[in-house]
């Protein structure tokens, strides 16, 4: 394994928001330098206004031109807004949204190019931020379409916290159109990327994942709802027959309220509210927000913009700090098992026309 510090690349999203304030907190335990490699894609100048108004102390950020010219032991910060743009706390406003847009775009890039690791992003707001390069519901959808090896991996939104992680059949869609969307192909799709990602992402061995029902009571053999016996089901057994250890449908609310979630290494939601209301209500100040299923590793906090609170002092950076400390694990985690699964053996070449087998050692 490399011993160079892991490369963090940190977006500063919404620059009304909160974000400045949970990465500037994360980042000032001068630990976190020691660990890895921190770079702020966002502007000095506002990272400045931010420390004032919040009455933190002064810090040094170091900045950088490029990522490619990264500092160790200390905060990079890579400037990629004008001096001119117009901070207002709590708003959400166009100019905030080409902002947090000019982050995310570069710490793409520059993960694309090697220039950084892994990458952490600040919560954006999914209105403002919409533009002609960026028509998604969210970062997910995004990261998928740009770091997806060509179109052939599958983006899965997978909300993690000590030893529960919830992921996500459907993500940011309405809540009319989840029915349509879960299928028995999506389903087994969604399985097999989550059983790879505890895999190598989290080193689970042989991972348990239960699987949530989309009605409630799981459908009451009918009753409530069909899809359970029709659709979900089906797709256990799919899933299983191709060795992954998957059981359901359970019921969200006697998954989640009895602790029977302790049991198993994942959980599969049919929607988005179903899987992160229960999360949140368990571990809204230490969750993270993972998206599983890319050739780079990204994540995020599991909190949003908070608006209500932007510019007071008081948002917590432990979701934040969890965050840049996951991404590390998992790009540990996932040299560790490329690593254990190595072919050892060198190539065996076989002399045309000769019985002996000929071994090419160089």
């Amino acid at each position: 394994m490399n011993n160079r510090p892991i490369r963090v690349g940190i977006t500063h999203g919404d620059i009304n928001g909160i974000g400045y304030e949970v990465i500037l907190k994360a980042l000032d335990d001068p630990r976190m330098a020691e660990l890895c490699t921190p770079v702020i894609y966002g502007s000095a100048k506002i990272a400045a206004f931010y420390r004032k108004a919040l009455d933190m102390p002064a810090a040094q950020l170091t900045q950088t031109a490029s990522a490619a010219e990264l500092r160790a032991g200390t905060v990079n910060i890579v400037n990629v807004v004008g001096e001119d743009i117009k901070v207002e706390p709590g708003h959400a406003t166009e100019a905030a949204g080409r902002a947090a847009f000019a982050a995310l775009e570069q710490a793409v890039a520059d993960l694309r190019q090697g220039h950084i690791d892994v990458l952490v992003t600040a919560p954006i707001n999914k209105h403002t931020i919409q533009c002609e390069e960026f028509r998604f519901p969210g970062h997910t959808e995004y990261l998928e379409a740009s770091l997806a090896d060509e179109g052939s991996d599958r983006a899965l939104m997978v909300m993690c916290a000590d030893d529960m992680r919830v992921a996500l059949v459907t993500t940011h869609t309405p809540l009319a159109k989840v029915p349509a969307a879960v299928t028995r192909e999506a389903i087994v799709e969604k399985l097999r990327v989550f059983a790879a990602s505890l895999t190598a992402d989290f080193g689970i061995h042989a991972p348990r994942i239960a699987v949530l029902s989309l009605n409630p009571h799981a459908g009451e053999d009918g009753l409530l709802g069909s899809e359970e016996r029709d659709i979900i089901a089906p797709a256990i057994d799919d899933a299983r027959g191709k060795k992954i250890l998957a059981f359901g449908p359970y019921a969200a609310d006697g998954l989640f309220g009895s602790g029977l979630y302790h049991r198993f290494d994942g959980v599969l939601a049919m929607y988005h509210d179903q899987g992160l209301a229960p999360f949140k209500a368990l571990a809204m100040d230490t969750g993270v927000n993972y998206t599983a299923g890319l050739p780079y590793v990204r994540t995020s906090p599991d909190h949003g913009t908070g608006y209500d609170i932007a510019g007071q002092g008081q948002a917590s950076e432990q979701s934040m700090r969890s965050a840049i400390y996951t991404a590390i694990d998992i790009y540990r985690n996932r040299i560790r098992q490329a690593e254990a699964t190595a072919n050892p053996l060198r190539r065996q070449y076989y002399s045309k026309g000769n019985d002996n087998v000929v071994l090419d050692l160089s």
